[in-house]
């Protein structure tokens, strides 16, 4: 934009020199020469109404009327129109530019009454008639395709103030979309995960007559709860701009989850490859995905053992979780919906459905992109044996 206002500034600087060689060079070759008091003066005008079209811009109006007195006095002085009508042609040109329409007229009505006078003075009859017709058209073509080309010019512009409007409107309705999205993916794998071991200690603690079995089923119920809430607090916190947002997780806290998961009485075998520092959206969506899986698995797959699996595999991350339940075959729930929208955003795959030798399969395929030398992300070495 700013480039294009200093070539438009240029040519409107370039032009005034232009129209007063042309003006001064027609004065010459009409007056043939600058002998006496009037031509000299005739020459004045022309300097002087030139020179004003450097302020055109600024004060359009201003300038056009002294074209319109420029033209009157090379007529009076010469007994004739000159080429002093180019420098008001262009003022009239800016007038109607600018948008005074109203004034372009009478200016224009107020030339030709004037470039009748003058011609008077040289023809008659129908050859000045004629020559005045000509003049009028000439300005009448003039005021008419500026003002249709302004109008086309104005129309263009609100149209695309429009479509801007409508365009940020609508990136505005996606992006609250897509973060409502976001807020209830990270909610529901936050409390699903958490509520869910819960529901499932509590369960134990009451179809277990061991007083002992049945303590540690309410230590871990104690303990998931506090970790609950700390999360939510958390979660609630950033949602009102009252607190930093914490580091989000990833597979480094593997070990964690799957900790959690193994104590409501499910054996977990972990098979993590050597694989390369993880952009943080591939690894919160490593994490959310085995965190959902294992969530599921506990509540649903009536399983006795599940099966972690991360490693590269050319330049993806597949991520698998594998488990010896009964499987299901209802429709995808919220948790599988939304592991699929994570994945998908990454240009990712997400596939479920049963396991080759039984059971329910999860298996993501997340894009990488090239990163530094392999390094080992921590594994769960433990194999919790069940339960609390």
């Amino acid at each position: 934009m700013s480039s294009w206002r200093w070539h438009d500034r240029t040519a409107a600087v370039a032009l005034v020199p232009a129209v007063a060689l042309v003006a001064l060079v027609g004065l010459l070759v009409q007056a043939d020469g600058v002998d006496t008091p009037a031509e000299l003066a005739a020459l004045l005008v022309v300097l002087v109404a030139s020179g004003a079209l450097y302020a055109r811009r600024r004060y359009p109006v201003a300038v056009g009327t002294v074209a319109l007195v420029a033209v009157s006095a090379y007529g009076v002085l010469l007994h004739r129109p000159g080429p002093v009508m180019l420098v008001f042609v262009v003022a009239l040109y800016t007038v109607v530019d600018e948008g005074h329409l109203a004034v372009a007229v009478a200016l224009g009505v107020a030339s030709v009454v004037s470039f009748a006078v003058a011609d008077s003075y040289t023809r008659t009859g129908a050859g000045g008639n004629g020559a005045t017709l000509l003049h009028a058209g000439w300005l009448v073509a003039v005021i008419v395709g500026v003002t249709r080309n302004r109008r086309a010019y104005l129309a263009e512009v609100r149209a695309r103030v429009r479509s801007a409007e409508q365009g940020k409107e609508e990136e505005a309705r996606r992006r609250a979309t897509e973060e409502r999205l976001r807020i209830a993916r990270e909610l529901h794998d936050l409390l699903g995960h958490h509520l869910s071991s819960i529901n499932v200690q509590a369960s134990a603690a009451l179809h277990r007559p061991d007083p002992e079995r049945a303590e540690a089923a309410l230590t871990a119920i104690k303990q998931t709860s506090k970790e609950t809430l700390r999360e939510l607090r958390t979660t609630l916190g950033i949602l009102r701009a009252e607190a930093t947002p914490p580091p989000a997780p990833g597979l480094e806290r593997l070990y964690e989850l799957v900790t959690s998961a193994g104590v409501c009485g499910l054996a977990i075998r972990t098979e993590v490859a050597e694989i390369r520092p993880l952009p943080a959206e591939v690894d919160l969506t490593a994490y959310r995905i085995v965190q959902e899986a294992l969530t599921n698995v506990t509540r649903h797959a009536a399983a006795t053992t599940a099966t972690v699996r991360v490693r590269p595999d050319h330049d993806d991350l597949l991520v698998e979780v594998e488990d010896d339940g009964a499987g299901t075959s209802a429709p995808p729930g919220n948790g599988i919906l939304g592991m699929g929208e994570r994945v998908r955003a990454l240009g990712g795959s997400l596939t479920t459905g049963p396991g080759p030798a039984g059971g329910f399969l999860v298996r993501a395929r997340l894009p990488l992109r090239p990163g530094p030398p392999p390094v080992r992300v921590p594994a769960a070495r433990p194999e919790p044996e069940g339960a609390a």
